[in-house]
């Protein structure tokens, strides 16, 4: 009561003294991180560090937006730090489970884990939690070994990108659009028409650029048990489930995390170690299977809370990301 006293205090405030600045934010603030051992003995740490959700560069809301979260990119390029400067930490999971993203972001994940990897020089192991598709895939790429849970879904290995044509619709309403360009491609994936055959080869070059990308990113990690010619057959954009995605060479091995975290103790040669995570004031974290802290769910992610790849008049957006 107290506190919700000094906020109405506060707002009063505001909205009737306006020449009165209070240098002040109304909306919480995230807390700084913070260490938590959630199992184990001993001296040496494996972390685990949560990707879950739509991977985006956009900072994370409430449904209200009223309280903001680091980025999935912001929040993992600042726990690797804080890792890369422990001395007692000798081993990384990733706890995947997204259906990918926005090509840069996830570009820059993938970055990011790789930079960490050469400048630590620990093992970092990836585990698919349910999904690890598209950009979730693309990022455990960029570990030393994946491990999938036995009922995940990996893969989707490509680009997508969409384009709303409401051309028609304006027209059954009696609305015109004008656009005044200084080049006839400067509208190129405009809603109000229909794209040119020149325009969707643009496109497409775009697209199969982006698209090398990705598979290069997963053959430099995978090319000693997965020739390009494979993956290229693979990459068709299906899923796999965990059993078919071992057959074909796109992970390592099936088992729970508690199996990564033993083959992680083995590959250190240790026999004790304390499993920790990182957190938020605020966030549960029980169990080697507490959630991320994620506000919003991967489906919100992908159709509300600002997405605007999604909306009709919006910019355009290439994703990795799997659209079931």
């Amino acid at each position: 009561m107290v506190k919700r006293g000094i906020y109405l205090a506060l707002t009063f405030a505001l909205l009737h003294f306006p020449g009165c600045a209070v240098n002040m934010s109304l909306v919480p603030q995230p807390a700084e991180l913070k260490e938590k051992v959630i199992e184990g003995t001993g001296r040496p740490k494996i972390l685990l560090v949560n990707v879950s959700g739509f991977i985006t560069e956009r900072a994370r809301t409430d449904r209200l937006g009223l309280m903001k979260r680091p980025s999935i990119v912001e929040q993992i390029r600042e726990e690797l730090r804080m890792a890369e400067a422990d001395s007692d930490l000798a081993g990384v999971i990733l706890k995947i489970n997204s259906p990918g993203g926005l090509v840069t972001a996830t570009d820059i994940l993938y970055h990011e884990i790789a930079s960490f990897r050469e400048r630590k020089k620990i093992p970092v192991f990836a585990c698919i939690m349910s999904v690890g598709a598209s950009g979730g895939y693309y990022v455990a790429s960029a570990a030393d070994e994946i491990i999938a849970h036995p009922t995940a879904l990996a893969g989707s290995i490509g680009v997508i990108v969409l384009k709303f044509n409401i051309e028609g619709l304006l027209g059954k309403i009696g609305v015109e659009e004008e656009t005044y360009k200084s080049g006839d491609k400067k509208d190129i994936f405009s809603p109000f028409r229909a794209r040119t055959p020149e325009e969707k080869e643009i496109i497409q070059a775009i697209i199969d650029s982006l698209f090398k990308r990705f598979l290069d990113a997963v053959h430099s990690r995978r090319k000693g048990v997965l020739a390009m010619e494979e993956l290229k057959v693979l990459a068709d954009g299906r899923i796999y489930t965990a059993d078919q995605a071992l057959k074909a060479k796109l992970i390592d091995r099936i088992g729970y995390l508690d199996d990564a975290i033993r083959t992680m103790k083995e590959s250190l040669r240790v026999e004790e170690a304390r499993v920790v995570t990182y957190y938020r004031t605020g966030e549960y974290k029980g169990s080697i299977y507490a959630a991320s802290g994620d506000i919003t769910s991967p489906v919100e992610d992908i159709i509300t809370g600002g997405k605007d790849a999604f909306a009709p008049l919006a910019g355009v957006e290439f994703m990795y990301l799997w659209m079931p």
